[in-house]
């Protein structure tokens, strides 16, 4: 029996969870949430995290009903991520190792997702669709590593999605892609767009300039809804996603698509993502906003499975870095 607590805090989201031998015992969570039209700056969020921390730690050990002492090992987010966050998160985690005589594991952001995307749904051998605000990754287990097969060449969806939503003044609660998900569920006019695909990887950035500089004509011409434009840009992102996807499973033979980030909570990229694969006799896999979105139970799972394999990381080497490629981690964990 193996109890895991981790800590994550690589961008907005602050998240305490536990995990005992693949039960979910608590997965607390606060959100930074800025005025709409604005992103999160480093410095604030920072402060948001050292602010409520504390707290979200306590309701995490009292939720999942145990005491430190039986706590087996801390884990916390090394990266990827936004520096100053990263290092707030780190540093509570550094100093509960000491104070509770745990190791420690630093626990790369990306496996953390999918960890916990193949722990809630089942999934054994999938083809790894990560999409979130700062990463977009097409990727499949092959020899020990979490291989990179396709990605973006400069930003990720979710900060195409979030920076759309700034455009149009949205608010940023719950979160600005689910209220663009909301508002696209209504529209019915499609805008073309610019379909940026290149060999396995995608690009965001000219089409979001494309959609930005002519937001204000389109709405005030009265040609286009910002429904119209929310359904547009998102029937446009998916399909580039789902394309590669397909291209991914096709090559690596695999029968099973595992979405996991923030944004796999999409309805409607869930929605294309199951045609595809129902087309290809494949299976998906996708779960809700508990796990989709930033969270401490993830860094706690992928954490627990490194801790099993005998990995443990030192204390000297308890930083965090704001580049940690997914590949970069060696999984002792899979055969």
């Amino acid at each position: 029996m193996t109890i895991a607590i981790g800590l994550e805090g690589s961008a907005n989201k602050l998240g305490v969870g536990i995990i005992k031998d693949g039960k979910v015992l608590s997965n607390c969570r606060a959100t930074y949430i800025t005025p709409p039209g604005e992103g999160f700056l480093p410095r604030d969020t920072a402060h948001h995290h050292q602010k409520h921390v504390l707290d979200v730690l306590q309701k995490a050990v009292e939720e999942a009903q145990i005491e430190p002492s039986e706590i087996d090992v801390v884990c916390y987010t090394k990266g990827p991520g936004i520096a100053a966050p990263l290092m707030s998160v780190a540093v509570v985690a550094r100093t509960i190792a000491q104070l509770w005589k745990k190791p420690i594991i630093g626990v790369n952001h990306c496996i953390g997702h999918i960890e916990m995307g193949r722990l809630v749904t089942g999934a054994d051998n999938p083809t790894v669709l990560y999409v979130s605000g700062g990463n977009t990754q097409i990727i499949a287990y092959n020899e020990r590593r979490y291989r990179i097969f396709g990605e973006t060449i400069d930003i990720a969806v979710g900060n195409c999605l979030d920076r759309f939503a700034r455009a149009l003044k949205l608010s940023n609660d719950p979160s600005p892609g689910y209220n663009i998900e909301q508002l696209a569920k209504n529209g019915k006019n499609y805008l073309p767009l610019p379909y940026v695909v290149k060999g396995m990887d995608v690009s965001f950035s000219g089409l979001l300039s494309y959609i930005e500089e002519r937001v204000d004509s389109f709405l005030s011409d009265g040609q286009y809804t910002k429904e119209d434009l929310c359904f547009s840009l998102q029937e446009t992102v998916f399909a580039m996603l789902v394309e590669t996807t397909e291209r991914a499973m096709a090559h690596c033979g695999s029968q099973e698509v595992l979405l996991v980030g923030g944004v796999a909570c999409n309805e409607r990229l869930q929605e294309m993502m199951g045609i595809m694969a129902e087309e290809r006799g494949a299976k998906l896999y996708a779960t809700d906003e508990r796990f989709c979105i930033d969270n401490g139970a993830m860094i706690a799972q992928a954490g627990w499975e490194m801790y099993r394999s005998g990995q443990v990381t030192d204390f000297e080497d308890t930083t965090v870095t704001q580049r940690y490629r997914t590949d970069e981690v060696e999984v002792t964990w899979r055969s």
